[in-house]
């Protein structure tokens, strides 16, 4: 016997080795079916509107950030204010010209954080509501009145959910404009969080951070509902015979339409929400009591196209902010539902 050999019969049987080496990946049939559930999910029609809803608010408003900003700016001015009583062009070089192309962008970093939840909840729930209440099969024609119920319902459930960073968004976009009420401009202005936090302290906790909500309601539903009934109609004539949809040119087509048709009829409760948004902000407040109230005060000193304040540049926005939504929208969500694996991988 060897002295090794001596060696392993007195000790025992060598302990085996302990392997640092990393687990070995799942096997191919595992990971595949891992992959196709993941799919599977994504590529639900609700699922997939959801996520695409978020991408279709994201581009949207950043394309036409400059328009939406300039729009609140001219919504906010009353009687006695004429810091912007500027037309579109010279409005828009005054904001580059003050503060550059951070000042076309003011709050759309915001707005974008608030829309793409508040969008994908908006077109996610439309199709929810609208499958659940009033399609019985699958691809079922949705009547007018229908998509108009479905689109208030999705709005209201959209505009709940995200409306806290809708007033920070509007308190963002004010701050560094140059109204005479608002004093010097600080060195360093707050940003969104430290904006909604002085509200939430100073102004009323919770309720502060819902200020003007029954206005957004109230303008919110006819205009989702009216924006999707529209878009529908609209497209339903622009797709040619013998296709199943409208080309993209088409739909920009009929994204457009559908904007200016929803924005034009509801507009004035957009105009209402702006200024109960910043009600009690310090120099610029309107101290509205209700909102029979601040109609009966905007009509009285401003007529009644104070109502319609910043509708030029809010129609100049709709058609390629509402354009590039609903094709964002459906170039996201036909992607999505494409994914969909094959019936066959899936029972394997």
């Amino acid at each position: 016997m060897s002295a090794a050999q001596s060696t392993q019969s007195k000790s025992g049987p060598p302990e085996p080795e302990l392997s640092t080496s990393p687990s070995p990946p799942a096997p191919p049939a595992e990971r595949l079916t891992a992959t196709n559930q993941f799919l599977g999910t994504v590529s639900q029609p609700v699922i997939a509107a959801f996520c695409a809803g978020g991408v279709a608010g994201a581009v949207s408003r950043t394309v036409v950030s400059p328009l939406e900003r300039l729009k609140i700016l001219f919504q906010i001015q009353s009687a006695g204010r004429d810091a912007y009583k500027l037309s579109v062009g010279k409005g828009l070089a005054k904001m580059w010209k003050e503060e550059g192309w951070r000042g076309f962008m003011r709050g759309n970093g915001t707005n974008c954080i608030r829309i793409v939840p508040y969008s994908a909840v908006q077109f996610g729930s439309y199709n929810f509501y609208k499958r659940q209440f009033f399609e019985r099969h699958p691809g079922d024609s949705l009547t007018p009145v229908a998509r108009l119920i479905c689109g208030g319902i999705a709005g209201i459930t959209s505009v709940t959910f995200t409306y806290p960073l809708d007033i920070v968004r509007t308190r963002l976009s004010i701050q560094s404009a140059s109204f005479a009420e608002l004093g010097a401009k600080p060195t360093k202005l707050p940003g969104m969080w430290q904006t909604m936090v002085s509200m939430y302290k100073t102004e009323g906790g919770v309720r502060a951070l819902y200020r003007g909500i029954v206005p957004t309601v109230t303008g919110v539903a006819p205009y989702v509902g009216l924006n999707f009934m529209t878009y529908e109609f609209v497209r339903q004539y622009l797709t040619l015979e013998g296709e199943e949809n409208p080309s993209a040119v088409r739909k920009l087509a009929a994204g457009a339409i559908s904007g200016a048709v929803a924005q034009t009829c509801t507009y004035p409760f957009d105009v209402l929400r702006r200024r109960f948004q910043i009600n009690t902000m310090s120099g610029m407040g309107y101290q509205y009591k209700s909102l029979p109230d601040a109609v009966r005060v905007i009509v009285t000193q401003e007529g009644i196209k104070g109502l319609y304040k910043g509708i030029i540049p809010n129609l100049l926005k709709v058609a390629p902010s509402m354009a590039s939504s609903w094709l964002s929208f459906e170039l996201c969500r036909d992607f999505l539902v494409s994914l969909k694996p094959e019936e066959e991988t899936l029972l394997q």
